[in-house]
């Protein structure tokens, strides 16, 4: 895997493989995720069920195997490596085999089991008809969830990984895994600043389709978290990392001038009977900005400004007619009350601060110190930038499209919208299970 995971020993634990005692009385399990749930539900039924005959009960364990299989063929399923046995290319990767006496075995596990990340033991993610590509000819069988409630045991021959390459073609559906919240049932940080710092990065894990509340973060995989970092945020190790994760907690990521503009137009809103921003003129708003742009540069020399000085200008102040437009929109979509504006978009780089912890985390490059310090002081700063969840909300998505959307209102608006809606909604949304304010905090943002 390249170099050395230098922060390991820190984080060195003992719980590198799932480990779940059964519940003493069955069915009495609470799973830590829908697929989870599932599959506990079905083995119980299946327990708890008696046949006429030797041969109606084998192909009751037949069926009940297919049922399982089709489950895994929705998700995503983690095989466990040893750190430095792992690659980012699946075909130079040394599976863990177990020799057993019923044959040679590759442990297997659903998302909702895995366990806190481990410095010298990772998991990687498959999809069932990877995992039969990849397997070593000569593993005999998975061993599903092993020492866990959800326990199954499946052959691996040839004939049984065509099955596996079958199931995929009918069930998997990349699309289907993300736009959607996803919550954790068991093994999240009760309400509090952790909690809270989790939450704020709600709406990426809605898109991604990942527990908001999970800290002990996975994600795709270590060579896919790695891989995704380095191509969307060139964080390729440790210190890049740390960099990064700063600067998005100290809000140095986006354009200052963003919240300028909206500053700007507070600062208006103050003046005027009633404040608000809503009711303030576009007019007056665009040339607010433009004077004191020229204002703060009038003391510097004109090498300092820039030739490209009276086009920042421009642009600056063309961010006001983007602005309103945007919020027009949030408006007739519900991402914004009828008369509601947007009051900052520090919830932009706040929220991927907090998603930024998770993903230093899982791709091994911060520790889990590391990541509950960035989150729950990445809920300080929202909790000090923004007044409720709506408002972080609102915040996030203009952020978002100014930084991606373009004014096309297309698939990076579409999930904002989709993910503020479910997060309004939802029963199990952190907005309806977490106070934006902690019990006996004071109101912070202005």
């Amino acid at each position: 895997m390249g170099e050395r995971y230098v922060v390991g020993e820190l984080d060195d634990h003992d719980e590198a493989w799932p480990d779940i005692p059964a519940p003493a009385e069955p069915g009495a399990w609470q799973a830590p995720a829908e697929l989870e749930q599932r599959l506990y539900d079905m083995l119980t039924r299946h327990a708890a069920s008696e046949w006429p005959d030797e041969e109606a009960a084998e192909e009751a364990r037949g069926d009940l195997q297919v049922a399982y299989l089709r489950a895994l063929a929705e998700d995503l399923v983690y095989v466990p490596f040893r750190y430095e046995e792992t690659s980012p290319d699946p075909a130079r990767r040394t599976f863990h085999v177990h020799d057993t006496p019923v044959g040679r075995l590759v442990a297997v596990y659903t998302r909702g089991l895995l366990p806190r990340p481990h410095p010298y033991v990772v998991f990687e993610a498959y999809t069932l008809r990877d995992l039969a590509d990849d397997l070593p000819d000569d593993v005999a069988g998975i061993a599903v969830n092993n020492r866990t409630p959800i326990p199954m045991l499946m052959a691996a021959d040839e004939e049984e990984r065509e099955v596996w390459r079958a199931l995929h073609e009918e069930h998997w559906d990349e699309d289907g895994r993300t736009d959607r919240l996803v919550t954790r049932r068991t093994g999240a940080p009760p309400v509090g600043r952790l909690l809270h710092g989790l939450a704020l990065g709600a709406h990426m894990c809605f898109v991604n389709g990942e527990a908001w509340n999970n800290p002990h973060y996975h994600g795709l995989g270590l060579s896919m978290e790695r891989e995704r970092l380095a191509k969307w945020w060139g964080v390729t190790g440790r210190q890049e990392w740390q960099e990064t994760q700063r600067r998005l907690l100290d809000r140095d990521v986006t354009p200052w001038y963003w919240e300028f503009v909206l500053d700007a137009r507070e600062a208006l809103a103050h003046g005027q009977p009633g404040g608000r921003p809503g009711a303030v003129d576009a007019t007056a708003w665009r040339e607010c900005v433009e004077l004191t742009l020229r204002e703060r540069a009038a003391g510097l020399p004109a090498r300092e400004r820039g030739a490209d000085w009276e086009d920042f200008v421009a642009h600056v102040v063309g961010l006001v007619g983007k602005v309103l437009r945007y919020e027009a929109r949030f408006r007739a979509d519900g991402l914004l009350p009828a008369d509601g504006t947007v009051r900052s978009v520090a919830a932009w780089d706040i929220g991927r601060a907090s998603m930024m912890a998770r993903w230093g985390y899982g791709a091994r490059y911060a520790t889990r110190a590391e990541l509950r310090e960035a989150v729950t002081a990445a809920g300080d700063a929202a909790r000090a930038a923004h007044t409720s969840w709506p408002d972080f909300s609102a915040g996030y998505a203009l952020g978002r499209c100014l930084h991606f959307d373009e004014e096309e209102f297309g698939g990076w608006y579409h999930e904002m919208r989709a993910a503020h809606h479910a997060l309004s909604t939802l029963p199990d949304s952190p907005w309806s299970t977490v106070p934006f304010r902690l019990p006996g905090e004071a109101r912070l943002a202005g």
